[in-house]
This record gives structure tokens, sequence and C-alpha cells, in this order.
């Protein structure tokens, strides 16, 4: 019965979230860490970060990957499939209730300003959930110079409208990532052998 009201809970939390989110996924990413890390304590800041790292690199949305990941992570595979259905179902009843008055819909004028101001909101809380995800990372040398050439690369190639796919950014970081943590390795490996040799020696 207490597993549940578990899951019957996570359910209506991912309900609401994805019934009052507008802008996608990556405008999700704060409302999720508010309702699950900060209030319900479902996750702590590192594994949240944690997951929305591998969300984002797995395909799919990146908000039906984080509910996947955190059902799991709270409820198993019954926790999973519910926290999934929670966040999906707002968008399919709304765009499928949308979809048989489309072009009536669209052509109401205050509608129309709405979604104006929505826009405005969207580009808000996404630049919210990008803070929120960078004060949460650890500032170590490595982060910061892979990050700020990210955004070098990204405007770049805005300025000068060059296709380059987010995908690539994730997969170069991620191999400059295990390249790092290689040499990391090695040198971590010599220095013991270096120091278990020296105490051969005495």
């Amino acid at each position: 019965m207490n597993k549940l009201k578990s899951l019957l809970s996570l359910f209506l939390t991912m309900f609401k979230i994805g019934l009052f989110t507008f802008g996608g996924g990556y405008a999700m990413i704060a409302i999720i860490e508010r309702e699950l890390v900060e209030k319900k304590g479902v996750l702590n800041k590192d594994e949240y970060l944690d997951i929305i790292s591998i969300a984002e690199s797995t395909p799919g949305p990146i908000a039906v990957n984080t509910a996947t990941f955190i059902g799991y992570k709270s409820g198993g595979f019954f926790g999973s499939v519910f926290a999934t259905l929670g966040v999906v179902l707002p968008s399919f009843i709304i765009i499928f209730i949308i979809s048989i008055f489309f072009r009536a819909f669209l052509s109401i004028k205050v509608v129309a300003y709405a979604f104006k101001g929505i826009e405005v909101a969207v580009a808000f809380i996404i630049l919210t959930a990008g803070i929120k995800l960078f004060n949460g990372i650890k500032k170590t040398p490595f982060n910061i110079v892979l990050m700020a050439l990210t955004v070098v690369s990204v405007i770049t190639c805005s300025v000068f409208a060059i296709s380059f796919s987010s995908i690539y950014y994730i997969l170069i970081g991620g191999f400059i990532g295990i390249v790092f943590y290689i040499i990391a390795f090695i040198r971590e490996k010599k220095f013991e052998k270096k120091n278990n040799d020296n105490g051969g020696n005495k």
C-alpha cells in the first residue's frame, strides 16, 4: 500500500511538472530540481547533476529521460513507468486537444500574444536552469576551461552560421573527460610505483 502511495505521489508530482512547464525539457530542469531535490529530497544535487548529464547524452527528450531515471531511482521499474507517464501525459492531452482545433486556435489574437509572452518567460526559465546547473558543478580548472571552450565554440558557430550539432559537443566533452581520466590514472599509478620503489630502496 505504501509502495502504491509512493508511486501515485511520484506520478502526480511529475504530472504537475509536465502540466505547468512551458518550453520543453530544458525549462523543466529547474522545476524538477526544486520539486524532487529541494522539496522532496528524492535525490541530492550531485545525483541530479549526474542524471541530467546522462539524460542529455542518451537518445530522446531530456525531460522524458530525466523522469525515467528519477522514477527508477525512487521506485524501481514501476517508478520509472509512473514518472515517465506523469511527465508525458499533460503534453499529450493538451497537444491532442489543440490539434483538433489547430487552425481556429492559432487565429485567436489573444492566444498569439500569450505565446509571445510565454516565449520570453521560457527563455528566462532555461537561463535559470543553466545557472543552477553551473552553480552545482565543481569549479575545477578542467570544468571551467571545458565550459569556456564550449561557450566560445557555440557563440562562434552561431555568429558565423556554422552548422554544428549539440551532440558533437557532448561527445567531444565525454572524450576529453575520458582522456583526462586516463592521464590522471597513469600519473597516479606512476606516483604510487615511485613511492613503492623509494620505500623498497630504504
